[in-house]
């Protein structure tokens, strides 16, 4: 990443991760690559606002020597926002090259980062409300556990107008330019929702809560500083909306058809069941779950009214990749969806209740669809009349 100037003594000395495509082990597919954002304040104290993952501190270091002589200044502060290891990754070799560096965090933060490095630096412990005068700027700590871990924490800067927010209001998007208005705004939004409902959708009641208490601190906030992704500039209004919007389980009335096929009976149910969702004029997309990634799904599905979900039964059980992805809705926490289960069966057929009973507390289900091998035509236009019926009642319930 080329250095850039975020305001006047404020910099951008973060990294690159051009071909990084699976994020969070393999539970994030990320097809524009990452970016591991961190920051630089020259003033009278040199202030390092979180780190690089491990493998990128020599570029997080050949950026911070553009601006500063570290043969004969060092780093007086480094403020750690959160201690997962793609930011905190080259804290043990700054500590190294400025050993005398004041660290600042919450104490879950020391305490992992002693867990994962075996050093946490000279700690000084903060807390919401707390403040640290670096020179002509105070800078402001806000803990935000939980979003997305305990350890979180956001940095705000009066002077500059800045919230360094880490992971919130983050985004999956490498590119050398640095903010918001320098991209495509709707890929930048794609990539916002799809970050939002892959890490942050669990926390909904938190990050409202947080918001609130943002707004409540009439912080006067021009840019947005995240860990991942652009700097919000132009459409930090729209951001905040958003994030406001997804956190109150908002949805809009559209569908999400998610199915598993063995020998494509379930797949003909699937394309009948969308058939009847659109013939009411409900927007609705259909989703082999073996042939899309999770983190494309998850994001369509965030602001999703209607999951419908389909599953050959195999072995007794439901197919392994939509049993692992209702697994994961369930972490979500999700609220105010309706459901219907379907699915193709040789003779005995618990895939559909396995998909209701796994899928009973993130969503209430309509009655279920099933037949025995190949679907009939009589039964492919029961498939169709059961998505009209549910198209219906996605259009008129509230």
């Amino acid at each position: 990443m080329t250095v850039r100037l975020i305001k006047d003594g404020v910099y951008a000395v973060g990294a690159i991760d051009w071909n990084e495509r699976h994020f969070h082990g393999h539970t994030y597919v990320t097809r524009r690559g990452v970016t591991y954002n961190s920051y630089l304040i020259v003033d009278e104290k040199i202030t390092l606002i979180d780190t690089v993952r491990r493998g990128y501190e020599k570029e997080l270091m050949e950026n911070i020597r553009t601006l500063v002589d570290l043969s004969k200044i060092k780093i007086d502060i480094i403020i750690i926002n959160h201690i997962e290891p793609d930011h905190s990754g080259a804290f043990p070799e700054i500590l190294k090259l400025c050993p005398g560096a004041k660290v600042y965090g919450t104490e879950k933060a020391r305490q992992g980062l002693l867990k994962y490095y075996g050093v946490s630096g000279d700690w000084t412990v903060v807390k919401s409300g707390q403040s640290l005068s670096i020179g002509k700027r105070t800078l402001n700590f806000i803990d935000v556990p939980m979003i997305h871990w305990p350890d979180s924490m956001f940095t705000y800067s009066a002077y500059d107008k800045i919230l360094f927010s880490n992971d919130g209001f983050g985004q999956h998007y490498a590119t050398n330019k640095v903010f918001d208005d320098e991209v495509d705004f709707a890929a930048l939004m794609d990539e916002a929702q799809k970050y939002y409902a892959n890490i942050l959708w669990p926390f909904n009641a938190l990050v409202a809560a947080k918001l609130s208490t943002i707004d409540k601190l009439n912080l006067n906030i021009e840019l947005i500083a995240p860990s991942h992704g652009l700097v919000w500039r132009r459409y930090v209004p729209e951001i905040m909306q958003k994030y406001l919007y997804w956190s109150s389980h908002s949805c809009q009335n559209r569908i999400a058809v998610v199915y598993e096929t063995m020998w494509n009976s379930t797949e003909k149910m699937a394309g009948k069941i969308i058939e009847g969702i659109t013939s009411e004029g409900v927007e609705a997309v259909l989703f082999d779950i073996t042939k899309n990634d999770r983190t494309d799904i998850a994001s369509y599905m965030l602001d999703a009214k209607g999951w419908v979900f389909g599953s050959s039964t195999h072995d007794g059980e439901m197919l392994p990749v939509i049993t692992g992805f209702l697994h994961f809705l369930k972490g979500s926490k999700a609220k105010g969806r309706r459901s219907f289960a379907f699915g193709s069966y040789g003779w005995s057929g618990e895939a559909v209740k396995d998909i209701e009973d796994t899928g009973s507390c993130v969503s209430t289900f309509e009655s279920s669809l099933m037949v025995v091998f190949n679907p009939t035509d009589e039964e492919l236009n029961k498939c169709f009349e059961a998505g009209k019926t549910f198209a219906l009642k996605i259009k008129t319930e509230k």
